[in-house]
């Protein structure tokens, strides 16, 4: 078997989403080399949107891409809850300035593409070969000082770390942990975009708009400086359990998921290219995710339903920890993983059960009414209102003590 070996400082990172971009990025800032190995032979994301609340623009920031971003981002200026069929508005809340204020920065909502494409150019501008694309990582075998990466042409490279950054169905955390196959969460999701101008003019707000059903809810926003409009919705559905993002289903299956939904979502889902479906996958949080020189992070650690809007953020945040403490204990391998898995061990377990917990509560059988009682909307308000989620978005991984 023949191993490219590389520099003795270089870290392997398996994955170039956005977790595994932003941790080849802080580490290539803090003057550690990086190889970032992805087995797809494109390199870019998915097309959907994303958003990126306060916690994970501070650290985009902090890693020196304000600029970039501001070409690309939109900031929303409010967020509205309304019922599924009578379009009625149930709740509202500030975005924009007000979130800014509130939280230090911006609430950002992208083009996935986009900012994957901010990012992976920012990390070509170090280092011009660090991404090595169609390498599908097969095995991590440990030495005393190196790691070595076997792919699936036959190719091996030898590396100081590994960082899996391989998403829920990881190929790192199965060489580490065994195989366990995540869990169906019950629900299909869908997705895509619509240029702003084929929809109907009262739909183009600068808003994001969150539309909740007794058995599903459908969320749209603009993207891309708002030339777009992104659309997600979700389904209570067994039938379908492929984890895909990129299984393509029609519009005819889509609008029969959200029949008697109001015209507005109806507006949106007709005009749609090419709709994906996927269905929801889950894991518990893990107790542990290193072994010797290697470790995980985002959804092949601790893979986060979408309800709270934060599984790219928590890669985010990992990226620039896991880097932080590898500059720090980089001769000292078990305890710059101890440290990371301190600091993000319980926040991002946290996130995993306020997620499931949002999941629970996502569709109420009360919406199948027409008219939802004013206790009911008293009731939504009060959550929010007693169940700040402060601790979400003011949390500063880049003031973390290491």
């Amino acid at each position: 078997m023949r191993v490219s070996l590389a520099p003795r400082n270089t870290v392997a990172i398996i994955g170039a989403g956005i977790g595994g971009l932003t941790a080849a990025l802080a580490l290539l800032r803090l003057g550690l080399d990086v190889d970032i190995y992805e087995q797809s032979t494109d390199l870019g994301e998915a097309g959907a949107g994303i958003q990126i609340s306060s916690n994970g623009t501070r650290v985009l920031d902090a890693l020196g891409l304000r600029d970039a971003l501001a070409q690309i981002e939109v900031i929303s200026s409010r967020r509205e809850i309304r019922h599924w069929k009578t379009g009625k508005t149930l709740d509202w809340f500030e975005l924009g300035e007000s979130e800014a204020r509130r939280y230090g920065t911006r609430h950002m909502m992208l083009h996935r593409r986009d900012l994957h494409s901010v990012l992976a150019d920012a990390v070509l501008k170090l280092k011009g070969d660090a991404i090595k694309l169609g390498r599908q990582c097969v095995d991590v075998i440990q030495f005393d000082e190196q790691v070595h990466v076997q792919f699936a042409s036959g190719e091996t490279v030898g590396a100081a770390f590994v960082v899996g950054a391989d998403g829920i169905h990881s190929k790192v955390r199965e060489c580490l942990f065994g195989e366990d196959k995540p869990e169906f969460a019950g629900c299909k999701t869908w997705r895509g975009l619509v240029p702003m101008e084929r929809l109907p003019a009262h739909i183009l707000r600068n808003v994001g708009t969150n539309w909740l059903g007794p058995n599903g809810h459908a969320l749209h926003y603009p993207v891309r400086r708002g030339e777009l409009m992104n659309f997600v919705s979700t389904i209570v559905r067994d039938d379908w359990r492929v984890g895909s993002w990129k299984a393509i289903g029609t519009i005819e299956e889509l609008a029969s998921d959200f029949y008697g939904w109001h015209a507005d979502v109806h507006a949106i889902i007709r005009n749609i290219d090419v709709p994906l479906k996927w269905a929801l996958m889950a894991r518990p949080p893990m107790g542990c995710w290193s072994k010797g020189r290697v470790t995980l992070l985002g959804d092949a650690c601790h893979p986060t339903l979408p309800f709270l809007g934060q599984g790219a953020v928590m890669a985010i945040e990992d990226g620039y920890v896991v880097a932080a403490c590898l500059k720090k204990y980089f001769t000292n391998p078990p305890r710059a993983f101890a440290r990371y898995e301190d600091i993000r061990r319980e926040r991002t377990a946290a996130v995993v059960r306020k997620s499931h917990e949002i999941r629970q509560h996502a569709f109420s059988p009360a919406l199948a009414n027409n008219e939802v009682s004013a206790s009911r909307e008293r009731a939504w308000r009060l959550e929010r209102v007693e169940e700040p989620l402060d601790w979400l978005y003011m949390y500063d991984a880049t003031a973390t003590q290491i």
